[in-house]
């Protein structure tokens, strides 16, 4: 039985480190992809995870493999295509350490997973389901993820989603909304950023949560703000908390890392999202 199965990509992120004379970037390579860091989270916390994913046969996804099985998280799902390159991900870096993306995958490999290659297996014995939005960007593999999350929900699975908004990787806006708008109908559980909920209903984080809470399936949504902290809102409650003080570096990941501590807490506690009282919506959101 696994506590966890997510679906999407897993790639190569190249960091920026500095720049030489001429300004171009120094990078250095790290593992990467949204559900990729969001299992790694919850394997740190102890809990058992797998990964349906597909990378390219070359270093790059067969260094992601090892490196995925050494976090702890179960690869039979991760499938190896021949004929793809592993996708790439290049992040620079303003002064406050917000990014700028862009993307070699054109096509990657994540983008060409297929429904048939899924092991539905690892779904039928999972107590959780997650997804995002970077894996519904193009065909097949939005299709497998769609499908992937219509089956988990038929099976009674708790569906866990972040829009995980990446702009340049979408050819049509409008079709980006209507992705994560189909995103936001199938899950108990929502982490978006506030500049996904303003791009998403032009709202506030309070105002997307309610909007969320009354008009989606979800019973549990947070909203986070950078360093304004994160608005959590649940069936028996609401609120804000503050993020801590810090000197952000590079915040790649950290919305990864805020839903995967958010989901393990939860599962934690042994309660669906919706029977979660007000002290127990704010520890999940403070310890996110």
């Amino acid at each position: 039985m696994y506590d966890v199965v997510a679906i999407g990509e897993l790639l190569v992120d190249f960091a920026c480190r500095s720049t030489d004379d001429d300004g171009y970037p120094v990078l250095a390579a790290h593992p990467g992809g949204a559900p990729a860091n969001f299992l790694a989270v919850l394997a740190r916390y102890g809990l058992k995870t797998a990964l349906l994913a597909k990378v390219g046969n070359d270093a790059f996804g067969r260094l992601l493999r090892r490196t995925v099985e050494r976090e702890g998280i179960d690869t039979a799902g991760i499938v190896v295509d021949d004929a793809a390159f592993t996708t790439l991900a290049f992040v620079t870096l303003d002064e406050n350490g917000e990014r700028d993306f862009s993307f070699a995958r054109k096509p990657g490999a994540d983008m060409l997973l297929r429904y048939d290659e899924l092991d539905l297996s690892l779904i039928d014995r999972t107590r959780v389901f997650h997804f995002g939005s970077v894996s519904m960007t193009d065909e097949p593999s939005r299709d497998a993820t769609r499908r992937a999350a219509a089956y988990a929900r038929s099976r009674g699975g708790l569906l866990t989603y972040d829009p995980n908004l990446r702009i340049p990787l979408w050819k049509d806006l409008a079709q980006a909304r209507q992705e994560m708008l189909w995103g936001l109908s199938m899950a108990d559980v929502v982490k978006l950023s506030d500049e996904e909920a303003a791009f998403l209903w032009e709202l506030p984080p309070r105002e997307s949560a309610e909007k969320l809470l009354r008009d989606y399936p979800a019973a549990l949504v947070f909203v986070t703000c950078g360093a304004d902290g994160c608005y959590y809102a649940g069936r028996q409650g609401a609120g804000h908390v503050p993020c801590p003080p810090v000197h952000p570096v590079d915040t790649t990941g950290a919305g990864d890392i805020f839903m995967g501590s958010a989901v393990a807490q939860l599962l934690r506690t042994g309660r669906r999202p919706e029977e979660l009282d007000a002290a127990e919506l704010r520890h999940i959101a403070a310890a996110a």
